[in-house]
């Protein structure tokens, strides 16, 4: 009797067609949206990496120009500086009496002293514009590829 059921199980039992033509169209739709995306990833990555570079030149360009800057008011600085010291000798050289003495070199010391915070002022303020400008490019470009982010 068990081998009488298990023929006819046999016999009932249907096993599913295979069709290759399905098979093969559902594999080449997964390949080309693949190659899609593939694609399209690429050419987000292309457009990254442009954006970069152009970011990245305009920096140093914005560098270099700033440190032109920086090294000018730098030379002014030096310049003034030793100018300054020139005319106090000159002073002292020529001065009569130590009171006199004692009078210029206090002068020279205060007029020394503003001029020196006069000058760290306008090194804060080149640097701080200098640290502005450089940075603005890669900012620009952070924020920009942060919103492609959040719009995705």
């Amino acid at each position: 009797m068990s081998r009488t059921k298990t023929a006819e199980t046999i016999e009932n039992v249907e096993f599913p067609s295979f069709d290759a033509s399905k098979t093969t169209d559902q594999i080449r739709a997964f390949t080309e949206k693949g190659v899609e995306q593939s694609k399209e990833a690429y050419a987000k990555m292309k457009t990254g990496a442009e954006e970069t570079q152009k970011a990245l030149e305009s920096t140093f360009e914005t560098a270099k120009s700033v440190s032109s800057d920086l090294s000018l008011k730098t030379l002014s600085a030096l310049r003034a500086n030793a100018e300054a010291g020139f005319s106090h000798l000159e002073a002292l050289i020529g001065a009569k009496s130590l009171s006199e003495v004692v009078e210029l070199q206090t002068a020279f010391l205060r007029k020394r002293f503003e001029m020196t915070v006069e000058q760290a002022k306008d090194f804060q303020t080149v640097a701080s514009k200098a640290a502005e400008d450089v940075s603005k490019p890669i900012k620009t470009a952070f924020e920009k590829a942060i919103n492609e982010i959040k719009a995705a």
